[in-house]
């Protein structure tokens, strides 16, 4: 079937849609270096695809980079890490990474993006950080449908940079629904039999409850920044934050709270038994490494 503008494409496209079968199309004649694609997608992720152009582009063309956000040790008030956050190339389209992931979900680029992103991370670490200091990257559970074969670039590109597995902890990315308590322990399992540790972030809040901390007893437990916010002035806060630092203590586990903005709240945390902090009080994420005092 022809069609003369983009227009006459998206009526088409409508009108393929509403059939029963579901419908595939498939892309030709393109170059495909970071293997992107296969030869047929759904449909619905085309129009996506046709929609959110600019967006794709920034994904397919990898138009983004890593920016390092400070992680601070209560014990001894030094940096014990950096978490890695996508963020436009200087001089390249800007965008907010939550809409580029939901476009990504929404056309089938999802597990591009995030390989992409945390090979990204990676990259930028083994630039700019020594060995010894830990690298936090995010990740997304669904898009790692096979973790032994989805995380092999991760590994390639952390033994390709002569890194040290140890120092790497991904975790799952906070707006990620865990519906599937076993897959996310696979992938765990996965990221663990490499030597790299694992967090649960978002914990307090939505879908990451204590309970789960129990279940899937990760390396590093991340606390909400909705219970920081605020948490020395708040018994109700003060009783979810213990909670937390009671389960995770009972295997081990680092706590961590993020957004931390306010020194009053860095100094309840510590006397509450937090490991580690993160927030606006020790720095914004930056493209580079930030001399903490």
């Amino acid at each position: 079937m022809a069609y003369d503008n983009k227009e006459q494409l998206f009526d088409l496209l409508n009108k393929l849609e509403i059939s029963d079968e579901e419908q595939y199309v498939r892309i030709t004649g393109h170059s495909d270096p970071f293997q992107m694609d296969s030869d047929y997608i759904p449909l619905s992720n085309f129009k996506t695809r046709l929609e959110h152009s600019d967006l794709i582009a920034i994904i397919s063309r990898r138009k983004f980079c890593s920016h390092m956000q400070p992680i601070i040790s209560a014990k001894d008030e030094k940096i014990y890490a950096y978490e890695f956050l996508l963020r436009p190339l200087p001089g390249e389209p800007d965008f907010q990474p939550f809409q580029l992931f939901d476009v990504a979900r929404q056309s089938g680029l999802h597990s591009f993006l995030d390989r992409q992103a945390r090979i990204s991370a990676i990259e930028t670490s083994a630039r700019k950080l020594p060995h010894g200091i830990k690298r936090f990257i995010n990740f997304l559970p669904s898009s790692i449908y096979n973790p032994n074969y989805c995380l092999s670039h991760t590994f390639e590109a952390i033994e390709k940079y002569n890194l040290d597995p140890s120092d790497f902890v991904f975790e799952v990315v906070e707006t990620e629904k865990i519906d599937d308590v076993n897959h996310l322990q696979n992938v765990f399992d996965v990221y663990r039999q490499s030597g790299i540790r694992v967090a649960l972030d978002d914990v307090g809040a939505g879908f990451s409850t204590t309970q789960l901390v129990e279940e899937l007893k990760p390396d590093f437990v991340k606390i909400d920044r909705d219970i920081i916010r605020n948490c020395e002035q708040g018994a109700g806060k003060q009783r979810v934050i213990q909670a937390i630092v009671d389960t995770a203590q009972s295997y081990n586990g680092i706590v961590l709270a993020e957004g931390i903005e306010r020194l009053e709240e860095w100094e309840y945390l510590k006397h509450a038994g937090v490991d580690l902090g993160q927030g606006f009080l020790f720095g914004s994420p930056q493209l580079e490494p930030i001399d903490y005092t």
